[in-house]
């Protein structure tokens, strides 16, 4: 559900939450080492484990930010899958702005992506 308030901004509320359940918790076990080794060495293996949709497999899979969070993950959480690639978090703000990285920099930032 989009945010009426903010258009195109996925809102996280309680049906959002249990929407998310999967993909939350899967991403909150790679607190745990020994998870983010499986995670690393068969991603897909490991998503299997906390039975992730096919559409909840591909959004992680592809790294698409705005896609999970669409489907109920909390940035929060899924900012822990950003920490084994690592991507940083201008990149993951950009995909949620629906902009490109060195836009998001310029724009939101006030920095050119080379200095």
């Amino acid at each position: 559900m989009a945010n009426q308030s903010i258009p195109d901004t996925p809102l996280f509320d309680r049906s959002g939450s249990i929407r998310g359940y999967r993909i939350n918790k899967m991403a909150m076990a790679l607190g745990q080492a020994a998870n983010r080794e499986a995670f690393k060495e068969n991603e897909e293996a490991y998503l299997d484990r906390f039975r992730l949709t096919a559409e909840e497999k591909k959004a992680v899979m592809s790294r698409d930010w705005h896609e999970m969070v669409r489907l109920g993950g909390n940035l929060f959480f899924i900012l822990k899958i950003s920490a084994i690639d690592p991507t940083p978090i201008t990149k993951i703000g950009a995909a949620q702005a629906g902009m490109s990285h060195e836009d998001f920099l310029y724009e939101r930032l006030g920095k050119r992506a080379n200095g």
